[in-house]
C-alpha cells in the first residue's frame, strides 16, 4: 500500500484474521496473502525476506515487538526503512474482531502514509540547578544530586532547620517572588534573600535581608508544597514540583533532574505568522481567543499582534484550535496532513465495506493505554469504532471536526480523561460550534461529543451502547489550503452532503464567521475599518469612495467594530453557504468630491458639504469665503492656494476686541 510492503501476523491465532478478506478490503481482491502467526519469533524470517525484497519502506502490523525487528534490522539492513502499526489493541482483539476487517484497511492505509516531520527548537542545561523549600529535605535532597548538578539550596521562611556539618553547597534563604523562563534559561526574583551566618549552632541563622535579589539557574526543583511558580507548572521544561510529603514523587522528581543535563529537542508546536494576526490594530484590541486559553503563559500582547514564545508552550494546541485567521498553526502535523490521515481512514473504510462509522479521537498519553486495557480486559474496540490519534485533543479545530462528517462518519467521540490535565474549554467550544452547524444542516443532534473515562470498561460501555445511525455518503476531497481556507472549504463540502443543506446558519456569539449589521446611513466613508482589518473583509476603491464587505473572509475579529468612530458596525456570526458570501458586496458608495481648483478626486462630497455647513458663517476663522474654498480643494491645491495668498496664508480674519472691566462699568 502506497509503496510499502506490510506484514500481518495474528498474533499466535489471538486475532480472527482472514487473509483473502483483508486483501479485498486493502484493494488487492484475488491477492494470495499469507497472514503470519509468530512473525516476531517462528517467522522471523518472514521480515528479513521482505527486507530483502522490498523495494521501499516496510510495514509491520505489530507494536509490541519493534524493538526486535528494529534489533534485527540494524544487524542485516541498517539502511532499510522499517515502520510499526497497532491493528491487534485498536481492532483485532475484540469481540466484533470478525468484522473489523474494514477498520483494519483503514488502519493499514493511514500508517502507510507518508507524512512531513516537525521542526525543532533546541534547550540547553548545563545542570545549575536550584533546590527550593522550606527544611531539611531540600538539604538532603542537594546532597543527593550535588555529584550530577551544580547545586544551590535556597528556603524560605526556614524555622529551625539544622546546620550542616560541612557546606557542601550553598544554603541561602528567600522567598521566590517572581520567576520566567523554561529549561537553561530560568530567572527568578527573590524577597528576604539573605546569607547564613556561619556562626549558626542550633539552627540556621541568617544575615539582613534584602528585596529583589535576582538570579538565574537551568533547572528548578520545588520542595515547597506551596503555590507552584507558574501556571499549568506540570509543562514547564525544567520544573519539576513533587508533593514534598511523599518520597516516592520526591526520589522520581531526584532522577528526572539528574538527567536534565545537556542539549534536548522540543518541538515546535506552533508556526506563527504575526501579518495574519487580527489581536490588535492602532491600539484597538480585537481577537484575544489565543490569549484567552493559553494554559502556560507563552502567549502575550506584543502590539498589533501577539507574541508565542516556542521555548514555554507545551503543545496543547489550543491556540491554534480557536484561532480564526490561521495565524498560529499546530505543526503536530499541520491541518494538512492531518485531515490527509483522516481522508485516507475513513475513505478507505468506506471502500472496504465498512459502514456507520465512530471516529474516537484520542491522544498517546491517556487514549493508548486505555484502549490497550480495553483490548485486554474486555471487549475491545467495536468494529465500526475507528481510533485516530493525535498529539493533543485540545488541537482539533472546526475544520478537523466537521471534516469526519463530510468523510461519511455516523459519529464523533473525543476520549478525554475525567480529570483533564488540559483545559477542555477551548475544545468544549469548538464541538458546541460542530453540534450547531451539524443540527442546523439537518444531521441531528448528538453526532459530536465527549467520552470522559478513565476506566477501560466505562469506555466500552459507551461505545458499545451508542446507537447505530448511518452517516452520509462520504465526499472524497483533498484538503488543501491554510487553516482559515480548509474551514472553509470543509464546511462548503459538508454542505454539499448535508441532509438539509439552508443557505445561512445563524451562529452563537464568538464563532469565527460572521457578517456585518453596518448602518450605511451613518457611515461616513472614513475607511477607518478597512485599515484594521485583518483579513480583508472590508475593502474600498482607490477610485472612488466606496466600501466593500466580503463575508467569506470575516472572522468575527471585531477590530472594525471597535475601531469605527460612527460606531455603526455590528457583528452578525453566521455561516452563509451562498456563492455572495464569496465576492465583495457593496455597503456604501458616494460621489467623490472634486478639488475646484484642479478637479481631482479626494475624500467625498457629502463629507465636505457636511464639514462646510458647520463651519460657514458658524465660525470666526471661517468667514472668509476663500478659506471655505480652501476646504474644497484637495491637500496638494489647498497647500498653493495658501502660499498665494496676498496676506499671511495662517492669518484669519481680525480677533474680536478683548472685553475688559471698563467695558463693564461704561
Amino acid at each position: 500500500m502506497n509503496g510499502h510492503t506490510v506484514l500481518v501476523c495474528d498474533c499466535e491465532g489471538t486475532m480472527p484474521l482472514d487473509g483473502a478478506k483483508l486483501a479485498a478490503a486493502c484493494g488487492s481482491a484475488g491477492t494470495d496473502v499469507t497472514v503470519a502467526t509468530q512473525l516476531c519469533r517462528a517467522q522471523i524470517d518472514r521480515f528479513t525476506a521482505a527486507l530483502d525484497r522490498a523495494p521501499g519502506p516496510v510495514l509491520v502490523a505489530c507494536t509490541q515487538e519493534a524493538p526486535l525487528f528494529e534489533e534485527t534490522r540494524e544487524d542485516s539492513h541498517p539502511d532499510a526503512k522499517v515502520g510499526f502499526l497497532n491493528i491487534r489493541e485498536r481492532a483485532g482483539w475484540s469481540d466484533e474482531a470478525a468484522d473489523a476487517h474494514p477498520k483494519i484497511a483503514a488502519l493499514i492505509a493511514e500508517a502507510a502514509l507518508d507524512l512531513p516531520s516537525a521542526s525543532s527548537i533546541e534547550l540547553k542545561s548545563e545542570g545549575v540547578a536550584l533546590i527550593y523549600g522550606r527544611d531539611e529535605l531540600a538539604i538532603e535532597v542537594g546532597r543527593q544530586l550535588m555529584d550530577r548538578l551544580d547545586i544551590t539550596v535556597l528556603l524560605t521562611r526556614p524555622d529551625g532547620v539544622i546546620p550542616p556539618r560541612t557546606a557542601e553547597f550553598p544554603i541561602l534563604k528567600g522567598t521566590i517572588a517572581k520567576a520566567s523562563g523554561h529549561l537553561g534559561a530560568f530567572e527568578i526574583e527573590v524577597d528576604d534573600y539573605a546569607l547564613p551566618l556561619p556562626s549558626s549552632r542550633r539552627a540556621l541563622e541568617f544575615g539582613p535581608p534584602r528585596r529583589g535579589a535576582k538570579s538565574n539557574c537551568d533547572i528548578i526543583l520545588d520542595l515547597t508544597g506551596g503555590t507552584p511558580l507558574f501556571p499549568a507548572h506540570g509543562k514547564r521544561d525544567g520544573y519539576l514540583r513533587p508533593d514534598p510529603g511523599s518520597p516516592g514523587e520526591v526520589q522520581k522528581a531526584v532522577f528526572k533532574a539528574s538527567d536534565l543535563v545537556g542539549e534536548f529537542d522540543k518541538p515546535r508546536y506552533i508556526d506563527f505568522r504575526a501579518d495574519l494576526c487580527a489581536h490588535s490594530r492602532s491600539r484597538k484590541t480585537g481577537c484575544t481567543r489565543c490569549l484567552e486559553v493559553c494554559p502556560t503563559g507563552a502567549i502575550t500582547p506584543a502590539g498589533d499582534h501577539v507574541a508565542i514564545d516556542p521555548f514555554v508552550c507545551a503543545g496543547c494546541g489550543s491556540c491554534a484550535a480557536v484561532c480564526p485567521t490561521g495565524a498560529a498553526t499546530y505543526t503536530l502535523p499541520t491541518p494538512e496532513p492531518l485531515l490527509e490521515r483522516l481522508r485516507t481512514l475513513l475513505m478507505t473504510h468506506h471502500g472496504a465495506g465498512g459502514r456507520d462509522a465512530v471516529l474516537l479521537i484520542h491522544d498517546g498519553d491517556h487514549g493508548d493505554p486505555l484502549i490497550d486495557s480495553a483490548a485486554r480486559f474486555g471487549a475491545g474496540l467495536p468494529a465500526r469504532v475507528i481510533p485516530f490519534a493525535v498529539n493533543s485533543v485540545t488541537q482539533l479545530g472546526i475544520e478537523t471536526l466537521t471534516a469526519a462528517f463530510a468523510y461519511g462518519v455516523a459519529d464523533l467521540r473525543v476520549l478525554v480523561s475525567a480529570r483533564p490535565r488540559e483545559d477542555m474549554l477551548p475544545l468544549a467550544r469548538n464541538l458546541g460550534l460542530a453540534e450547531t452547524v451539524l443540527s442546523g444542516l439537518g444531521f441531528g443532534t448528538g453526532r459530536v461529543g465527549l467520552i470522559e473515562a478513565d476506566d477501560p470498561d466505562l469506555l466500552t460501555s459507551e461505545l458499545y451502547g451508542m446507537p447505530r445511525r448511518p452517516g452520509v455518503k462520504p465526499t472524497n476531497f483533498l484538503a488543501l489550503g491554510d487553516k482559515k481556507g480548509l474551514s472553509r472549504l470543509v464546511l462548503r463540502k459538508l454542505h454539499g452532503v448535508a441532509p438539509e443543506p439552508v443557505p445561512v446558519l445563524p451562529l452563537a456569539l464568538g464563532a469565527p464567521f460572521g457578517t456585518l449589521d453596518i448602518d450605511a446611513e451613518g457611515c461616513t466613508l472614513c475607511l477607518s475599518c478597512v485599515s484594521v482589518c485583518p483579513t480583508g473583509a472590508l475593502s474600498d476603491n482607490p477610485d472612488r469612495p466606496v466600501l466593500n464587505f466580503t463575508e467569506d473572509a470575516c472572522v468575527q475579529c471585531g477590530l472594525c467594530q471597535n475601531t469605527c468612530p460612527e460606531k455603526v458596525i455590528r457583528l452578525r456570526p453566521q455561516l452563509d453557504f451562498t456563492d455572495a458570501a464569496r465576492s465583495p458586496i457593496m455597503v456604501k458608495e458616494e460621489e467623490p468630491c472634486h478639488c475646484i481648483r484642479c478637479g481631482k478626486a479626494f475624500g467625498t462630497k457629502a463629507s465636505i458639504d457636511r464639514i462646510v455647513a458647520k463651519l460657514a458663517g458658524k465660525h470666526w476663522m471661517f468667514e472668509d469665503k476663500s478659506i471655505i474654498d480652501r476646504i474644497h480643494m484637495c491637500g496638494d491645491c489647498r497647500v498653493i492656494a495658501q502660499s498665494q495668498a496676498v496676506l499671511d496664508p495662517y492669518a484669519g480674519p481680525q480677533r474680536p476686541p478683548t472685553v475688559t472691566t471698563d467695558d463693564y462699568k461704561s
